[in-house]
């Protein structure tokens, strides 16, 4: 895996960040997922929850930004190690304990 950020500096959403950061992301934006999935239940109408699905994208976004600050070196280590074992946590439980150590859940 080249790089886990865009030419901005913007770190990219792919699978493996996703879930290294899975933790973090229910944790930190848990009241937008949820606004997202009771708006969804109460009305399956894609359109009818647009804002909050936005919600959710600008919160994990905004995560995914201040992990990549904070920890950046120990974000990759464990993003990469994903990617390269198609996402299988067990095979990264010494990068994800580095990772977690660094960037503790909040």
């Amino acid at each position: 895996m080249a790089t886990n950020v865009d030419a901005a500096g913007e770190p990219i959403p792919t699978s493996a960040v996703l879930m290294a950061s899975s933790k973090h992301i229910g944790t930190r934006c848990l009241a937008e997922n949820v606004a997202f999935l009771k708006c969804k239940k109460k009305d399956p109408n894609p359109e009818k929850c647009l804002e909050k699905g936005q919600q959710v994208t600008r919160c994990v976004f905004g995560l995914l930004k201040d992990l990549h600050q904070k920890c950046t070196k120990e974000m990759d280590a464990y993003a990469g190690c994903m990617y390269y074992h198609t996402n299988e946590f067990d095979l990264c439980r010494k990068e994800q304990e580095a990772f977690e150590k660094a960037c503790p859940l909040e």
